[in-house]
């Protein structure tokens, strides 16, 4: 036998895996992920690696492999789990071991120290007052001053020191010359958690609360480390349930990973961490300097973090002993890795908690699809929190029909209702937030007269508009020429929303001069903190109105805000995307809990042009049930998941022609390979942007009720491409279960 071996995948020149034959003495001891010891390069130096794969027939000429030296058998590295997670991500999501292994183990950069300097007095008491009277009758009133400071406070920051004492370091030399005190140096981690602690509130649980805390602690002491669903309504306080767990794992002496699905919740969050585990919290996202991501690993290699709270990547700290996974908002599409492996955060969490012996928690008030799926099939424990933890009541919400509004000559963005409520909030000193539903806009066509929504006849979802005046299925490649006037009522308001944030930014500006007004959106959160000041800001009453799209309604905490307005609900409900109305009701509910969560009761407008849809009228009750009931029912009858299971193979490259040849003879190999299983082959077809930096796009979908034939099929799709030599130039992605069509 021979085993695959990654050497160092910390530098770039040994990013490739090489082959070794495994002796007699270590068969059957090797595992993937196992961390050995090599001989490596011209002089054979042992090097640390681990083993990824196997083979019984060898790439090259026997006599010039070398063999393993030893196992580290008792060894048990975080990173061995790690490269045991980076090959299952390859085998369930596609890609190459070294993509998954620089997604799970970063390559090393080299980050300057920053160092930090401290002065000690080495003299006695009665010494150091003998060497000051010395220092006063000589005049060196600059020693005597150090010696003074030293003498009240023996060991002190060099900086600190220096500042304070305005003295400069050729006295601090002579000192150190004279052995009046010694400079030590040590290297200072950059902490990127500058909040101050607060005293932490006593937290009285409701019966909800404690049972689902109790029902996990029981389970985790008895050794049952499963994956658990908190599915509680807007306001029902799940992160002191979190936070509950996470105290119990740390004080057993394990660690535990917060996963948030954007970098705008991580200042409330952290906010709300850091008073009950203080400095023991870090943060790791995108908007960290590389020093300072690099410090945070360090820190945790050393010990000196608990509480890891980030969005997607934090799943990979390097914890040595992790005890518990949480993600909250588990609905969120950012979950989903865009890059090659296009993993799931939710399903890696859960394979890391059975290699860690981990329990993984998801949180929402509007669950994923395939997790309450998996709750009915009893793969999680659901855990429900049916009430507001302060016993809030859950806000009033009206639905308004847009249409109506039209018909009396309101061609404004805002309703008559949604005015006449801000103007009241306003009188009364209370905030608002108003919600731009732009998420998953496709360029759909609708009828602002009735509602109508031009649909592809074999997909059930949206035809997008082109440029060219065609309507386009991106699932099949359905297309109709642009239609003018509506099919449903005949009118001539057919067209798509084009108002942004900023727009509707001067639009409250003129309806309200004296209103103090915030947007937030990507254009306004671009500097590293742009997120947190534009939210402590609104926290600390610096504005009435915060105007914002998606980042705006998750998880934020705000109890003056009462009254809550939504533009264009519709806005997600017609993207070309099959979640469409999934990723509607759970914006929605979750847009609609930001109002009400302080004393006063809230309000929330749902602006619409299509009230009936199920979507907007589930929302509107807060009633995630009666959702899932109903979309189910649609996703069994198309075939999409979470009832079946779904392969989109994206095929790009520069030359059309090719790619049109490529994805003709791929899909071709996909009937061949599928032959008498239970699949069925869509496409090609052309993605809604069908070229990107003069790249061509084209994607193919394959559907099966049984994953691992989808995962058969992208085996033998990889074995295809990699014997023929015409897609040598096309690049090609497999993403399984995709959250976004392409």
């Amino acid at each position: 036998m021979y085993a695959k071996v990654i050497v160092d995948i910390t530098h770039e020149k040994l990013d490739k895996i090489f082959e070794y034959s495994i002796p007699g003495e270590l068969e059957g001891m090797l595992k993937v992920g196992t961390e050995v010891l090599v001989p490596f390069g011209r002089g054979n130096r042992e090097m640390r690696g681990y083993v990824v794969g196997f083979s019984d027939v060898p790439e090259y000429a026997p006599e010039q492999i070398k063999e393993i030296l030893k196992c580290e058998e008792d060894k048990r590295a975080i990173e061995s789990k790690l490269v045991a997670l980076a090959a299952w991500m390859k085998e369930t999501y596609g890609g190459t071991m070294i993509q998954a292994l620089k997604t799970v183990l970063p390559i090393k950069t080299i980050k300057k120290t920053i160092k930090k300097k401290r002065i000690r007095l080495l003299l006695t008491k009665e010494e150091g007052k003998e060497r000051m009277d010395f220092y006063l009758n000589k005049n060196q009133k600059a020693r005597a001053r150090v010696l003074a400071g030293l003498l009240e406070q023996p060991e002190q920051e060099y900086g600190l020191l220096t500042k304070k004492l305005n003295i400069s370091p050729s006295v601090i030399n002579a000192l150190k010359e004279q052995g009046v005190l010694e400079i030590t140096e040590e290297q200072a981690f950059r902490n990127p958690v500058k909040y101050q602690k607060k005293e932490e509130k006593e937290v009285l649980f409701t019966p909800e609360q404690k049972n689902a805390a109790d029902t996990f602690k029981r389970d985790y002491d008895s050794g049952q480390f499963g994956t658990y669903l908190l599915y509680g309504v807007t306001g029902s306080g799940k992160t002191e349930v979190y936070m509950e767990m996470i105290q119990h794992v740390v004080k057993k002496g394990r660690q535990a990973i917060v996963l948030i699905p954007e970098i705008a919740l991580t200042y409330q969050t952290v906010l709300r961490f850091y008073g009950k585990f203080g400095e023991r919290v870090s943060i790791l996202n995108s908007r960290l300097s590389g020093g300072e991501r690099s410090d945070q690993i360090e820190r945790v290699k050393n010990g000196e973090v608990d509480v890891m709270i980030g969005p997607r990547s934090a799943l990979f700290t390097p914890f040595k002993d992790l005890g518990l996974i949480v993600i909250d908002e588990e609905h969120e599409a950012a979950y989903k890795s865009e890059q090659v492996p296009r993993y799931h955060a939710r399903e890696t969490a859960i394979m890391r908690g059975k290699l860690e012996n981990a329990s993984v928690v998801l949180g929402s008030a509007t669950p994923s699809l395939e997790a309450y799926y998996r709750c009915e099939k009893g793969e999680y424990t659901r855990l429900t929190l049916a009430r507001r933890a302060a016993r809030q009541a859950l806000p009033s919400v009206y639905v308004t029909d847009m249409r109506e509004e039209l018909k009396r000559g309101n061609r404004s963005i805002l309703s008559d209702r949604l005015k006449g409520l801000m103007n009241d909030r306003l009188k009364m000193g209370q905030q608002i937030m108003l919600f731009l539903n732009r998420r998953g806009y496709a360029g759909f066509v609708s009828c602002r007269s009735c509602g109508y929504v031009v649909k592809c006849p074999h997909c059930d979802v949206s035809l997008s508009s082109h440029k060219n005046g065609m309507l386009v299925c991106h699932y099949c490649g359905y297309e109709i020429r642009a239609v003018k006037k509506c099919p449903s009522c005949g009118s001539s308001y057919m067209g798509g929303f084009k108002a942004g944030t900023e727009a509707i930014e001067e639009l409250i500006k003129r309806e309200f001069p004296d209103a103090g007004v915030l947007r937030m959106d990507m254009d306004t959160t671009r500097t590293k903190e742009g997120h947190e000041r534009i939210l402590s800001a609104f926290a600390d009453g610096e504005a009435d109105i915060l105007i914002g799209t998606q980042m705006i309604v998750k998880g934020h905490d705000f109890p003056n805000v009462t009254l809550v307005g939504i533009l264009a609900a519709d806005m997600s409900l017609y993207g070309d995307d099959y979640r469409s109305a999934e990723r509607t009701f759970a914006l929605l509910t979750q847009a609609a809990g930001r109002a009400g969560r302080g004393s006063i009761k809230g309000e929330v407008v749902i602006q619409t042009y299509n009230p009936e849809h199920y979507s907007i009228e589930k929302a509107a009750a807060q009633d995630y049930e009666g959702f899932y009931e109903k979309e189910m029912d649609y996703r069994r009858i198309m075939g999409y998941p979470p009832a079946a299971e779904l392969l989109a193979v994206l095929v790009t490259g520069e030359d059309e022609k090719l790619l049109d040849t490529a994805v003709r003879y791929l899909k071709e190999f996909a009937l061949r390979a599928g032959r008498n299983k239970d699949l069925q082959i869509i496409g090609p077809a052309s993605p809604f942007v069908g070229k990107v930096n003069d790249i061509y796009r084209r994607v193919i979908y394959i559907k099966s009720k049984d994953y691992s034939a989808l995962t058969v099929m992208k085996d033998h799709m990889e074995q295809y491409i990699e014997m023929n030599k015409g897609f040598q130039t096309l690049k090609i992605q497999f993403d399984f279960n995709p959250m976004n069509i392409f």
